[in-house]
């Protein structure tokens, strides 16, 4: 059965086309475990697909190699998204014209009569808020579909991580059709990735680092922000964790040693270490805490409290490294996971084991913990002076 907190019938329901199976795909999905985040995305990806032989009249039991380089064209130029919005557009329209239609019979007139009575009757007990919500989710079919469209700042063309993003989800889809010996036009192997072109990361110089985590404690007027701000980044600098990690950390995984016992990515997980320097920052935030809400880090104020989900968000969080880095004259672009990169990346230079810093990031290979691993230019420049065979 599908664990609670994943709706799958939500997923169906929207006006969307579906490819064969997807039903039984996405159930498979839920049965092995897989998180929350990676199944809304794995269907957001094979969506994209489904539209694409919608829009081309293609049947999908007549897929081909060619109609896969011309998918890649079609994600690479953002149709994706244009045909998406174009059928949610068209949707809407309908279901306008549907209720139109309605409200011309008495049957109607009788029903809304009885709707605004059950109104009044609850109302009191109903949040704004949540009012609110629940149109937004029966006015949007998409309100439920996380992750949105595809991450990418370029707004004419999408990159080719992304495409590959979504060329995985294929493929994944695919082995799941041979493994369950349902009819499949192509394999998971004709379907090639596109080729990505390197470019040389900005990891921000050490002393940068340090000038934005310790910024909180200059640049907020507010205690209260100061030393959370102040230690939410110290977390950061201290452990490498993502951002999503951070912010779902609860008081009670503190412990005196510094030590995390965290839930990652995939719901891998691991121990991650804070520094004293880490530690202190957090105490001294704690202190100014009075409060029994179980999260480590809250907002001040914000709808949160009202809802009881009383605990700070990613963008926030993004928000304010943006606002620091700005004030500061930054020049590099700094993230929270820009700090998660400088975390490996200074390690290293100081001798640290990269199948160590595989575990402390919580990768699932070696090969993807290199990705972050960004040998700087001063560690190429001594280990050139240090080793070259011919120096004079």
């Amino acid at each position: 059965m599908p664990r609670k907190n994943i709706d799958l019938r939500s997923l169906l329901d929207t006006p969307l086309p579906k490819l064969p199976y997807f039903e039984e795909f996405l159930l498979y999905l839920i049965n092995n475990n897989y998180s929350e985040n990676t199944i809304y995305n794995y269907y957001r990806d094979l969506t994209f697909f489904a539209c694409f032989l919608q829009a081309n009249n293609i049947d999908f039991s007549s897929v081909t190699k060619r109609d896969i380089t011309y998918y890649k064209g079609w994600l690479k130029n953002r149709e994706h998204i244009r045909y998406i919005r174009h059928l949610l557009e068209e949707h809407e329209l309908k279901e306008q014209n549907k209720e139109a239609e309605e409200s011309k019979s008495p049957e109607h007139e009788v029903l809304k009569h009885l709707q605004k009575i059950e109104y009044n009757h609850t109302k009191k007990s109903v949040s704004k808020s949540a009012e609110k919500e629940k149109a937004k989710k029966n006015k949007d079919p998409w309100a439920s579909f996380k992750g949105g469209y595809a991450k990418n700042n370029n707004p004419s063309q999408l990159d080719a991580s992304s495409i590959n993003r979504i060329l995985v989800a294929l493929r994944h889809y695919l082995r799941f059709l041979v493994e369950n010996d349902y009819p499949t036009p192509i394999f998971a192997d004709h379907v090639k990735l596109v080729r990505e072109g390197k470019k040389k990361p900005k990891v921000p110089s050490l002393e940068d680092v340090i000038r934005l985590v310790e910024a909180p404690s200059t640049l907020e007027t507010d205690e209260f922000i100061a030393k959370r701000n102040r230690a939410i980044l110290e977390t950061l600098l201290a452990t490498g964790m993502r951002i999503s990690e951070v912010v779902k950390l609860d008081r009670h995984q503190l412990n005196p040693e510094g030590k995390l016992f965290i839930t990652g990515k995939g719901r891998k997980q691991r121990l991650v270490y804070l520094t004293p320097r880490a530690i202190k920052h957090l105490v001294e935030y704690l202190k100014l805490r009075d409060d029994s809400y179980p999260a480590l880090f809250i907002p001040k104020r914000g709808k949160g409290y009202a809802r009881g989900d009383v605990r700070l968000s990613t963008n926030y969080i993004q928000m304010k490294i943006a606002e620091y880095r700005r004030r500061l004259g930054i020049v590099v672009p700094i993230s929270a996971h820009s700090i998660r990169h400088a975390f490996a990346t200074y390690m290293v230079e100081r001798g640290a084991n990269p199948a160590v810093l595989q575990i402390l990031l919580g990768h699932e290979s070696l090969q993807t913990t290199t990705k972050y691993v960004h040998a700087s230019d001063l560690l190429a420049e001594k280990e050139h002076s240090k080793y070259h065979p011919v120096k004079e």
